[in-house]
């Protein structure tokens, strides 16, 4: 159950950096349009890029998890990706996250406990 919670954690952990990559990818990007500056923007763009990055890593890690443990305990710890990117959003970006917001994630954390006891 520990390498359970380890790769899902480690999984989780490259979902979040695929989204804040891809956040901080767009927001550097020119705007939409089938023109060469826009693809020129897309190809040259780090961010973009480590957001790929980061998705293939979680995939890897998530086809080894689907296929060595019960897809029952194994799918809802990727919601330990909640909490990632809520301190992402704060860290990273500055945002505001409400009370209200960690008491629902806190309620996601006690699932993630229930579903592996």
């Amino acid at each position: 159950m520990l390498k359970l919670i380890l790769l899902s954690t480690i999984q989780s952990a490259f979902l979040s950096f695929t989204q804040v990559f891809l956040k901080l990818g767009l927001e550097r990007m020119e705007p939409f349009g089938f023109n060469r500056q826009f693809f020129k923007s897309v190809l040259l763009n780090w961010q973009f890029a480590s957001s790929g990055i980061c998705v293939a890593a979680a995939s890897f890690i998530w086809f080894y998890l689907v296929k060595h443990f019960p897809l029952s305990v194994a799918y809802p710890l990727v919601s330990i990706s909640y909490v990632f990117g809520m301190l992402a959003s704060i860290v990273i970006f500055k945002e505001t996250v409400s009370v209200s917001r960690w008491i629902g994630v806190g309620f996601i954390m006690v699932g993630v406990v229930f579903l592996t006891k």
